[in-house]
């Protein structure tokens, strides 16, 4: 039982004699900092069934609950019930989280569905950026949050591998390529194919300012520009089944695939199952005569279907052309529905940018009056932009910031600080490399993800790698600093168990108590579906346990077994939590640094 169970057990035993009323609940948060006392219990709340002054009521029952062994001393701000917990019982609790092997890790509901998350899901036409970065990043996190909870998760993408873009790419490549490929440039498939997207590009704007030199509007050159209307003949071939067109995008999506695969794993994501809109464009047809025969659905006289949304407060939405073809939005629905059926889940969430905030509220309204009752858990994990200083991206002008070098100058950056400021002395050159890559990678991973995704975000590779403040490496310093003093003093782990009646200071119990919240955090984190609840924990576990350390004797000279016994615990379970924390997003720690 935790430290807020047995509180809030007591406290209902104390309503329960003081004024026979039981409590279906208590309110219990953490003393605010300019306060004395390590837990609240709110009185207020208690008002609805205690009539009464609840300065006295609080009066009162801190009188009770100082009458156990839980708390010490208590005091009463106006109805704000303040206790400090006495030191044998944080070291009981202590105890319960040393014995947790997985600590933090606990089940919510054992008998819940499982839960499919997508990220990524890129287009086959240009390698990943920046953008991209980000998107992974929080998919990924959000995936190893919610799986542990308990549930069980299926990380999946959809790839954009079809469309007019993507025969922009394969047009050029026809027209300009030489037959190059990934083995002739030495360049990665991704690469490659994004080059001739940029190429089309620039040929089309040559082709769009010739017409307009020749008389024809703005609006008519960008109709009419040949390279445009060749990719829509193309287009159409592809939709037709041509074989040499099909042939062609299959080899120039493979090398696209071969790239991704490359940077996937060098940002240490992955995915449990793949979707491919080639697939799936055509999903979703059938619905709409489904949502026409109940109602939710209406034709117009050209032919199109639509659903009227103004009721809840958003607009009229196509969901069928009326040439029969299908749009955006009746792929998603088709692919929602078949993933239910492909998978034993009942809840999503899509990791996609907030641009298409409106196109995901009305999905999901257009999922709930189809009937589906698993539409009631679907969630758009929205997040802003992220910029560097020098401005924003454009993948048509090749101005993209490349996943795969912004991750190599990371490691260039990490390699740089740590050459100055004389860490990783007495390393060899492999185990260097390494670790630049591990503290390259963990100060882009906590950058990102310390912020609330909602939030757009300005990121600067040498800011994030600093050694010092709110960053990865930080975090990863002190673990491996905490690693450090556990070797040094031999600490064993066979036996983690420590004496319950130690005099503790108050940066001792301070750790503890932020320890005692993992599990919390982490729980709160996959409801919110938020990793910035994980990193801002563990940059205050990672913060608190430095004060601690520079607090209190040093650790291997602690001349009392027990306490020496403690507080080397103390370490330890610290840099489990550290390390635990860390992976929830993505993130390894270094032994030593």
């Amino acid at each position: 039982m935790t430290l807020n169970n047995q509180l809030e057990t007591a406290v209902k035993n104390a309503v329960e004699h003081l004024f026979s009323v039981s409590l279906e609940n208590v309110e219990i948060t953490l003393t605010r900092k300019d306060q004395n006392g390590d837990l609240t219990v709110m009185v207020f709340p208690m008002l609805r069934h205690i009539k009464g002054n609840p300065a006295v009521i609080g009066e009162q029952i801190g009188a009770e609950l100082v009458k156990t062994d839980l708390i010490t001393s208590y005091e009463v701000i106006k109805g704000f019930l303040n206790i400090t917990v006495s030191h044998a019982i944080y070291l009981k609790d202590f105890n319960n989280i040393l014995a947790a092997e997985d600590y933090g890790k606990t089940p919510i509901d054992a008998s819940q569905s499982g839960v499919m998350v997508e990220y990524s899901s890129p287009n086959t036409n240009k390698p990943l950026h920046l953008g991209h970065v980000r998107n992974n990043l929080l998919g990924y996190s959000v995936a190893q949050i919610v799986e542990a909870t308990g549930r069980k998760v299926n990380k999946t993408q959809i790839i954009n591998d079809r469309g007019i873009h993507i025969c922009k790419s394969m047009l050029a490549w026809e027209r300009y390529g030489n037959g190059e490929t990934p083995e002739s440039t030495g360049l990665k498939g991704d690469k490659l194919v994004g080059n001739y997207y940029v190429k089309f590009d620039q040929e089309y704007k040559k082709e769009i300012a010739d017409l307009i030199a020749a008389g024809k509007t703005e609006e008519e050159a960008k109709k009419e520009a040949p390279s445009l209307i060749a990719a829509q003949e193309m287009l159409r071939k592809w939709e037709q089944g041509d074989e040499a067109v099909v042939a062609l995008w299959k080899k120039m999506n493979g090398w696209v695939y071969d790239g991704f695969e490359t940077t996937y794993k060098n940002l240490g994501v992955d995915f449990d199952s793949l979707y491919y809109e080639s697939n799936t464009y055509l999903l979703g047809k059938d619905v709409v005569q489904i949502g026409l025969d109940k109602g939710v659905f209406e034709k117009d006289p050209d032919g199109s279907v639509w659903i009227d949304l103004t009721d809840e407060g958003l607009d009229r939405k196509i969901v069928l052309r009326s040439d029969g073809t299908a749009v955006y939005m009746t792929q998603d629905i088709g692919t929602a529905i078949q993933r239910v059926k492909d998978y034993d889940i009942n809840s999503m969430v899509y990791t996609v940018g907030n641009e298409q905030d409106y196109h995901f509220k009305v999905l999901f309204l257009i999922l709930k009056k189809l009937g589906y009752d698993w539409a009631e858990n679907l969630y758009h994990l929205s997040y802003g932009m992220v910029e560097l200083p020098s401005g924003k991206m454009k993948s048509r002008e090749g101005t993209v910031v490349d996943a795969d070098e912004l991750m190599e100058e990371m490691t260039d950056t990490a390699r740089e600080i740590a050459q100055e400021q004389g860490k990783l002395e007495g390393m060899n050159d492999a185990e260097k490399e390494r670790l630049y890559k591990m503290i390259g990678l963990g100060a882009l991973k906590y950058f990102m993800l310390k912020v609330d995704p909602k939030k757009s975000m300005m990121f600067d590779p040498t800011e994030s790698v600093d050694f010092q403040g709110n960053t990865g490496p930080f975090i990863q310093y002190t673990h491996a600093r905490i690693k450090s003093i556990l070797k040094k003093s031999a600490f064993e782990t066979s036996d983690l168990k420590v004496a319950t009646d130690l005099e503790l200071t108050d940066k001792d119990v301070t750790v503890i108590k932020i320890l005692q919240q993992y599990p919390e955090t982490v729980h709160a984190a996959a409801r919110n579906y938020s990793p910035a609840l994980i990193a801002n924990y563990v940059y205050e576990l990672v913060k608190e346990f430095n004060s601690f350390y520079q607090n209190v004797p040093k650790i291997v000279e602690e001349t009392s077994a027990d306490m020496k016994q403690f507080r080397l615990a103390l370490c330890f379970k610290t840099a489990a939590v550290i390390k635990s924390a860390c992976g929830l997003l993505g993130i390894e720690v270094p032994e030593q640094m």
